[in-house]
């Protein structure tokens, strides 16, 4: 399985809008046509491919602390990330967030740490996450939308 990460511009909806992921897990990570939609000057988003075929969306936040007072001005934040439906259970999620160290410390070399908050009630994500090398910090951030979250990280450089 050949996991590739790339990035994306406003303009490249088309390339990532057939991505769904079931009805239940929207309240988690939202849609990839709502992630568009907003208006986030200090968000990027970035694909998940394997091969040639699309399987993933993510968005990093340049901005994350300003939100989130456990991360640091020149850290980064994970945010909507979310594998299609049809590719979900095949550790792609795990393999993309692998992936990402090498990758964002190419397009965002100042930053040192990728912060990350999962609602607690999805256990399949932060399974995912740690498989992927995330860190569980032991905290909760009690602001999520759909509930509680737990606070990860993961080192970038």
């Amino acid at each position: 399985m050949n996991v590739t990460l790339y990035p994306l511009t406003s303009n490249d909806l088309p390339r990532v809008a057939h991505l769904r992921v079931a009805p239940d897990q929207i309240r988690f990570s939202g849609t990839v046509h709502e992630a568009f939609a907003a208006a986030e000057p200090l968000v990027d988003f970035h694909a998940i491919a394997v091969d040639t075929d699309t399987v993933g969306f993510f968005k990093i936040d340049r901005g994350y602390h300003k939100n989130y007072p456990f991360a640091g001005p020149s850290d980064v934040g994970l945010r909507a990330f979310l594998i299609d439906l049809h590719h979900q259970g095949k550790g792609l999620g795990a393999a993309a967030c692998g992936a990402l160290p090498a990758y964002l410390n190419a397009h965002y070399p100042n930053a040192k740490m990728l912060w990350l908050t999962v609602n607690m009630i999805n256990p399949a994500a932060i399974r995912s996450y740690i498989k992927g090398g995330f860190t569980d910090t032991g905290n909760t951030w009690p602001h999520g939308d759909a509930g509680p979250q737990r606070i990860m990280r993961l080192a970038i450089c």
